[in-house]
């Protein structure tokens, strides 16, 4: 692992930061999770993306500006301590994005990719099933061969941002009598296409964006297969893995929360090793993430090591959080509008989001299996 930084690499750190400075709004914007938020948000992607900025590591055909991995992992820690905008196209530009790269053809990548760089197109994730969770080798959502294309039938739920978002992708059983991990194909599909029903699920914060998605004999043309019929299972994994694992947006993430908490730290004395540990523990998913970085620019793949990272960033998310309700007490429950609220009220929000953590982008329990069974070699767990 090399963090020595090139004079280009710190150059393109300082354009970032000045840019940042001049233009992320002075006052949060709306919570995505909502209409009007989705809307100004979806805005913010465009500003983004006029600037540049939208999709740094992206070939510039597609709107990026070819940086590297490394100028990409400063241009988030950037984006994070200057406290911009939540990345409403986050489902498309960092988990859909890399599978079109890997398995996309030129015909996908030339229509997808520009419209999801500048804000167009803003896309949900359509894995969960109510029976299957977040084992996706579970699903029971059907694809049908047709003249053309294929009919797709069935349920998807825990949806982000579905409610509103324009697109979606997502695996379906495309033959019913192969093996589990075997049958499936990855299949995108529109969310007003004839045939989708998309139902806002409540959440714990009350937002209406998360949804479940109904699909009744859905068409869908053979272009919008992504990779091989029947292969899904594989191609799948490239998403996962880019959500699991590499997520180079996570460690400025983390970054900027522990630096706020450090800054809250009032000297309570009870509460001082978890504020040290939070901190050390975001110091520590950084240098993680920059030894994915050398590997992966090593011409390593993001393998199955991708669970621990979710374990441990999404338990870390939430001890870093609940140190800093402890912390400052009733005011931390203070929420953004409120003058007295810490932080613009980023606390309550980035807690509630935090107790999702285990649970999406696969359970910590799915994660545990797969590091048990994956990584450490042990035996299967009896199904």
């Amino acid at each position: 692992m090399d963090l020595t930084f090139s004079a280009e690499d710190l150059a393109f750190r300082d354009e970032v930061r000045t840019w940042l400075r001049a233009n992320v709004p002075a006052e949060p914007l709306p919570s995505l999770e909502t209409e009007t938020g989705f809307a100004a948000h979806r805005q913010w992607e465009k500003t983004l993306h006029a600037a540049g900025f939208s999709v740094v590591s992206w070939p510039v055909e597609f709107g990026g500006r070819d940086v590297s991995l490394v100028q990409w992992l400063l241009f988030e820690e950037e984006y994070y301590a200057a406290g911009a905008p939540g990345r409403v196209g986050q489902n498309g530009i960092f988990l859909l994005a890399p599978t079109l790269f890997e398995h996309g053809t030129a015909e996908q990548r030339e229509r997808f990719l520009p419209r999801m760089a500048s804000g167009e197109d803003v896309w949900a994730q359509a894995w969960s099933e109510p029976e299957a969770g977040s084992d996706l080798a579970g699903i029971r959502s059907r694809a049908r061969r047709v003249p053309g294309g294929w009919r797709l039938s069935g349920q998807k739920t825990w949806s982000s941002r579905a409610a509103f978002a324009d697109w979606a992708f997502g695996l379906f059983r495309s033959d019913p009598d192969a093996e589990r991990h075997r049958g499936l194909t990855y299949f995108l599909f529109p969310l007003d296409a004839a045939g989708v029903t998309v139902r806002p699920i409540g959440r714990i914060d009350g937002k209406p964006a998360f949804a479940e998605i109904f699909l009744n004999d859905v068409f869908v043309p053979d272009s919008d297969v992504l990779g091989e019929v029947g292969e899904g299972w594989r191609v799948a994994m490239s998403t996962t893995g880019s959500e699991r694992g590499l997520s180079l947006r996570s460690p400025g993430r983390f970054l900027a929360a522990a630096q706020r908490l450090v800054e809250s730290w009032n000297g309570a004395a009870q509460l001082q090793d978890r504020v040290v540990d939070a901190w050390i523990g975001a110091s520590a998913y950084r240098l993680a993430t920059f030894e994915t970085v050398t590997k992966v620019l090593a011409g390593s793949p993001v393998g199955p090591e991708s669970s621990m990272n979710k374990v441990f960033w999404s338990e870390l998310d939430i001890a870093l959080h609940e140190a800093a309700m402890d912390l400052l007490g009733p005011d931390a429950e203070l929420t953004a509008g409120s003058p007295a609220a810490p932080d613009g009220g980023a606390w309550p929000d980035g807690y509630l989001f935090a107790l999702a953590g285990p649970i999406y982008a696969g359970t910590n329990e799915i994660q545990r299996n797969v590091i048990a069974e994956r990584v450490l070699g042990l035996p299967r767990e009896p199904r």
